[in-house]
């Protein structure tokens, strides 16, 4: 009866000991699901999913005038960009969210959507799709393509999202463009592109009561139009006690920085290459931009969004 009640104990130690132990994995080999992917879907797009949830697809149909980004999801949940204009949807078609063309790139119009000398950037391939814990990315060849059928323009992209603490991220937009064959110039215009955002209506300080404000320290449309900065924040409610926003910063490589940005009241922001006169491309030495786009909480301090902007600067621009 003893060693009974003794073999009873010694089991209920192994049961307590063993209940404490982990689980063997029924697949003791399977590798770490990322938190950041890049998932390719249908019709031509690549959605950017953080823990399975979506932040930002990358549209690049044959169908389209150019690619873009659509949408960019706030830590709320709402998207904090639009396509087109609130007030002018017709004319600003070509207003995709966050984008990139050129209004005069050798007399062809790859900004509007109804220009008689209309070109088109035309996707050709994705070359790499990357997931991590971190961040994930896709990279794609393009054609800037004239009305003419003329192939101007090889342009190479990464499109990359960071994930930050708190829900609120990055995307970065590297760009290398190329001559296809001969010279291309990139005519003076101090109107648009290289890249756009334009922004949720409730952010936009016309139709939402937002604010616009840069690394100058100023805000506001008239203060800020056509001015050198390095960053350009635009903020505003996108729900009911709720502010989100979006920084778009520039970088130290690109050959225009610090850029002139366009800005307007009515809920766009864009950084400008041809401000200060022709920029001409030759073969063989392609043009490298990059550009950021912090996706953040609230109306953040501007030394908050130095910081953030700094981090940025430090990063080398790619594809080389």
């Amino acid at each position: 009866m003893r060693f009974r009640r003794v073999t009873l104990s010694v089991l209920c130690i192994l049961l307590m000991v063993c209940a404490n132990l982990p689980a063997q994995s029924p697949l003791p080999d399977a590798k770490p699901v990322p938190h950041v992917q890049a998932v390719p879907q249908p019709y031509d797009q690549v959605s950017f999913e953080r823990d399975g949830q979506e932040i930002a697809c990358f549209h690049f149909g044959p169908g389209l005038n150019r690619p873009f980004v659509f949408p960019i999801i706030g830590p709320s949940g709402r998207t904090l960009t639009r396509m087109g204009h609130p007030g002018d949807p017709y004319g600003h078609s070509h207003h995709n969210s966050v984008w990139i063309s050129l209004i005069d790139v050798n007399g062809v119009d790859f900004w509007s959507d109804h220009s008689p000398n209309q070109g088109r950037i035309v996707h050709d391939r994705v070359v790499k799709l990357e997931d991590g814990d971190d961040a994930a990315s896709v990279e794609t060849i393009s054609h800037w393509i004239a009305h003419t059928g003329e192939v101007l323009l090889n342009e190479r992209r990464v499109v990359r999202v960071e994930i930050l603490p708190d829900k609120e991220w990055i995307l970065t937009i590297d760009l290398q463009l190329e001559p296809a064959s001969s010279d291309v110039r990139l005519k003076q215009q101090k109107q648009f592109g290289p890249i756009g955002v334009r922004v949720a209506k409730t952010i936009s300080a016309q139709y939402g009561g937002g604010l616009l404000r840069n690394s100058e320290g100023v805000t506001g449309e008239k203060a800020m139009f056509r001015k050198r900065a390095k960053w350009v924040d635009y903020s505003g409610p996108v729900m009911p006690g709720v502010i989100e926003g979006l920084t778009l910063m520039d970088h130290p490589a690109n050959p225009s920085y610090p850029s002139h940005f366009h800005v307007r009241q009515d809920g766009w922001m864009g950084a400008l290459i041809t401000e200060a006169g022709d920029v001409v491309l030759t073969r063989g030495k392609p043009l490298h931009l990059r550009y950021g786009l912090y996706v953040h909480r609230g109306m953040p301090p501007a030394a908050r969004i130095e910081q953030r902007w700094e981090q940025f600067a430090k990063e080398p621009a790619a594809p080389r």
